[in-house]
């Protein structure tokens, strides 16, 4: 009877050890990916590092403490969302950024870009003026932000970058909302 019993008890930490090994997704195939989650998050990681710059002015600079709050707030989502892009893409065996010459982003243009001089003089600017500038800047770089985004949500493949999306979607849109509110004044 004791073997019988010590029989059962290993049998049933075997379908334990089992069961948990099944439900944490051990030896499960990894979620693929496609050229469209790439370009995502190539395109996401370099819209964020431009956006960072602005925002880094504008939360040590502005004279509108939501502004202030709003670029505090952005930097600290991007910080979080670049991490996470950063680890999927060396996961996946890609660059950090496109391939000069035959670049995947071919035919979505340089939405990321912004204009020679454009950090400068928002850190010339003061007062009321570099508000003005900041908004009008974060707001062309979450509108492209929503703009790759949208491709990722349409075209990508990967899960849990498609739910990256969608998360940073929502949040996109309330902020370029509430940057809205602050350039109608």
């Amino acid at each position: 009877m004791d073997r019988r019993l010590r029989q059962a008890r290993r049998a049933a930490g075997g379908l334990l050890l089992l069961l948990a090994l099944l439900l944490s997704g051990c030896g499960a195939e990894p979620a693929a990916h496609n050229d469209t989650d790439v370009m995502f998050l190539q395109m996401s990681v370099a819209q964020i590092a431009e956006g960072e710059q602005v925002a880094a002015v504008a939360e040590r600079s502005a004279v509108n403490p939501g502004l202030r709050a709003l670029a505090a707030e952005l930097r600290g989502q991007w910080q979080s969302e670049t991490a996470t892009m950063k680890q999927w893409l060396t996961d996946w065996d890609q660059p950090m950024t496109a391939p000069s010459g035959s670049s995947p982003h071919a035919g979505h243009g340089d939405l990321h870009a912004l204009q020679p001089g454009d950090v400068e003089g928002l850190r010339a600017a003061t007062g009321t003026d570099l508000d003005r500038i900041a908004v009008a800047l974060l707001l062309g770089n979450l509108h492209n932000a929503m703009e790759t985004l949208r491709l990722e949500t349409d075209g990508g493949a990967h899960p849990d970058a498609k739910s990256l999306a969608g998360t940073m979607t929502t949040t996109r849109q309330a902020q370029i909302q509430r940057l809205l509110a602050m350039a109608a004044g």
